[in-house]
């Protein structure tokens, strides 16, 4: 019986040929693990800053009270306060529409600038439709009674819609849905 010792330089010698032949490739498991987690972890920092836009409050504004409504009577409003392209209107379509308050559910409150290009749309509310339009600049018109969404024209977003609140007979905006026209946000 022959026994081999081997000392401890050509024990070490064999070991490493070993280690390097283990780790000369990544497997497909350990690089899309790796590389997976690389991506993740590169947005972590956009996360944070969108949950911080999130939760931006906006402020509670009266802007009417609902002996002031009459049926197809548009009444305009700032809407939020200190911006100075915030117009806005509220209007009681008489029949209910997405988004609206009141016992019939008629009371909606949009933007009065086009989300195409801004054009102004005062003046465009049609009781017939029950739209807002069209927009001098395109043609734009906005059905609303479905939440200011885009009849025709070459508007790709409807109107930005106010969100409202009735307390003790008066109207309040308390924030908006859709970005208005020429802002980063809303709230500057």
């Amino acid at each position: 019986m022959d026994i081999k010792i081997e000392t401890e330089s050509e024990l070490d010698e064999q070991s490493s040929k070993n280690s390097e032949s283990d780790h000369l490739c990544m497997s497909r498991r350990s690089f899309l693990l790796s590389g997976s987690s690389a991506i993740v972890l590169s947005t972590m920092p956009g996360i944070a800053a969108a949950v911080k836009l999130a939760v931006k409050e906006y402020p509670r504004v009266k802007i009417a009270s609902l002996k002031d409504l009459k049926t197809d009577v548009p009444i305009d409003f700032s809407y939020p306060p200190n911006n100075p392209v915030s117009s806005f209107f509220i209007v009681k379509l008489g029949e209910e529409a997405g988004g609206g308050l009141g016992k019939n559910k008629d009371i909606v409150s949009f933007s009065n600038l086009c989300s195409h290009m801004g054009g102004p749309l005062h003046g465009t509310y049609k009781p017939g439709h029950k739209a807002m339009g069209p927009c001098p600049l395109h043609l734009t018109t906005f059905d609303l009674t479905r939440h200011g969404m885009v009849i025709s024209g070459h508007a790709t977003e409807a109107l930005p819609q106010a969100r409202l609140e009735i307390s003790g007979g008066n109207i309040y905006a308390t924030g908006v849905s859709g970005l208005i026209y020429g802002q980063h946000d809303n709230l500057g």
